[in-house]
């Protein structure tokens, strides 16, 4: 059985400061700005995956596309 994924320490200290950012972050042009590249980092990160499994798989392309990412929930599913 494979362990569960589980953040580094490093990305434990980014996602704390990210999120006191936010929480920091009165201005909504401010937030905006973050959620654009929070978007962006986790459709990046989406597609490195993506990529991996092809790898992995020796898959195309178009069998891959679509797979739900670990952990990422429902909007993952739309691409």
């Amino acid at each position: 059985m494979t362990e569960p994924l589980a953040l580094s320490l490093g990305q434990q200290f980014e996602l704390e400061r990210m999120n006191r950012a936010i929480d920091e972050t009165a201005d909504p042009k401010v937030l905006q700005g973050i959620a654009k590249q929070l978007l962006q980092a986790w459709q990046s990160q989406k597609a490195a995956t993506q990529w991996v499994m092809r790898q992995q798989l020796g898959a195309p392309q178009s069998l891959t596309r679509g797979l739900p990412s670990p952990g990422l929930g429902q909007w993952d599913q739309a691409a």
